[in-house]
């Protein structure tokens, strides 16, 4: 079991790790290991691997068996999904939005959830629920850095993850807002890259991406 108020300030403080959360689709788990311990070795510590292909919960089995890495789960949209993943190693949760179901199955579990917000009234419903770590998602979509900014006037108690479009380009935007801790990314895992096994290559992008905003 786990509150509100504590899944928040576990998430808040795994979001401070690093500026960029790598928002991984993994279709062959013969490719996680190598891939986690590339992008820690590059700085990126804490890793979500989204539900979307069925090798998703093997490849969380696996990268969470490397050392420094603290690999979550995304996409959640059932609590069948929340006992799933936390059966396969997962350590926090992200979801594109939230249900009362949901939340419940995630509390249940002890798993803390950063739950995806793109309005301000539901940053509020999450606020009131006890949650001020969220995601902002889909972040491009719903307005991208200046959306967030003005959200954050009126709601400076809650810090986001924005998730969504964040790319190279635009990551600083959101990095320099004082009501984001971190961003996430896919850029840093490029499919053709994991494909090709081409490790030191995506160690280098997190390199990169760790520095972001510092």
């Amino acid at each position: 079991m786990i509150t509100p108020k504590d899944a928040s300030k576990r998430n808040r403080e795994m979001c401070g790790l690093a500026p960029i959360i790598p928002v991984l689709v993994v279709n062959d788990v013969t490719k996680a290991r190598n891939l986690a311990e590339a992008l820690v070795a590059g700085g990126l510590p804490v890793l979500e691997v989204t539900l979307r292909t069925p090798a998703a919960l093997e490849v969380i089995a696996e990268m969470a068996k490397v050392k420094g890495g603290i690999v979550g789960a995304g996409t959640l949209i059932t609590p069948e999904d929340v006992r799933a993943a936390v059966a396969a190693g997962a350590q926090f949760g992200v979801s594109p939005g939230a249900t009362d179901s949901l939340i419940a199955a995630c509390e249940a579990e002890g798993l803390p959830l950063l739950a995806g917000a793109a309005t301000a009234t539901e940053a509020m419903k999450m606020l009131e629920r006890g949650y001020d770590m969220l995601k902002f998602f889909p972040a491009e979509a719903s307005g991208g850095a200046p959306a967030l900014k003005a959200i954050g006037a009126p709601l400076p108690q809650i810090s986001f993850c924005p998730t969504g479009g964040v790319s190279t380009s635009n990551a600083e935007s959101y990095l320099s807002l004082p009501n984001v801790v971190c961003a996430g990314g896919s850029w840093v895992a490029p499919s053709d890259m994991v494909a090709e096994g081409n490790w030191a290559g995506i160690e280098s992008l997190a390199r990169a991406a760790s520095k972001l905003g510092r």
